[in-house]
């Protein structure tokens, strides 16, 4: 089982075609908002295309599911065949619960109870492009950072992946493991 963990994506296709070289083929795809606005706090890059990036999005055939950013809106929405507008999005695939969201909204306790009341081992969450893999609570918070606007000390883009159980935060630009973790 290969599950590809992503966030804040900003409208960037370039930044996009290099996360999932990044990852190679996967079975499923989460995505922790922000998918095609850059939002007004983050720089527009020069790769900055949003009706391409969601044009790519349409053509996906891997299953993909989203949660919503701050940045994600209505006429976003227009654009995408997949919904990216729900607060949280849940997945069970071979036996592993994902809860995902932005994590803009609600505190971090809060988020890491619902993933306990759901069972969840994973919550995949976006927003602060920083990545982190840290288990709390018996509960893996997990954020891949952002191959568009990575904020992280460095600032490269990275993207996220689940295999058999181990998690993953792999650097885009040479697709080697930044950070590693496993589920509880």
């Amino acid at each position: 089982m290969r599950i590809g963990l992503i966030s804040d994506t900003h409208g960037d296709p370039t930044a996009w075609d290099a996360a999932m070289r990044a990852l190679g083929p996967v079975d499923l795809i989460t995505h922790a908002g922000d998918v095609l606005y850059h939002g007004i706090f983050n720089p527009i890059t020069e790769t900055y295309r949003p009706r391409h990036l969601a044009e790519i999005l349409n053509g996906l055939t891997t299953p993909m599911v989203h949660a919503r950013g701050n940045c994600d809106s209505e006429v976003d929405q227009l654009a995408l065949d997949n919904h990216i507008l729900s607060d949280f999005a849940w997945v069970s695939h071979e036996g592993v619960r994902i809860l995902v969201t932005h994590g803009h909204k609600y505190p971090e306790e809060d988020l890491i109870l619902m993933a306990h009341r759901a069972g969840a081992q994973l919550l995949h969450v976006g927003h602060t492009h920083v990545p982190v893999i840290e288990d709390v609570d018996h509960v893996v918070l997990f954020n891949a950072g952002s191959c568009a606007v990575p904020k992280q000390e460095g600032g490269f883009a990275t993207v996220g992946l689940l295999e058999d159980g181990k998690l993953f935060v792999l650097d885009v630009r040479t697709g080697e493991r930044y950070l590693e973790g496993e589920l509880p």
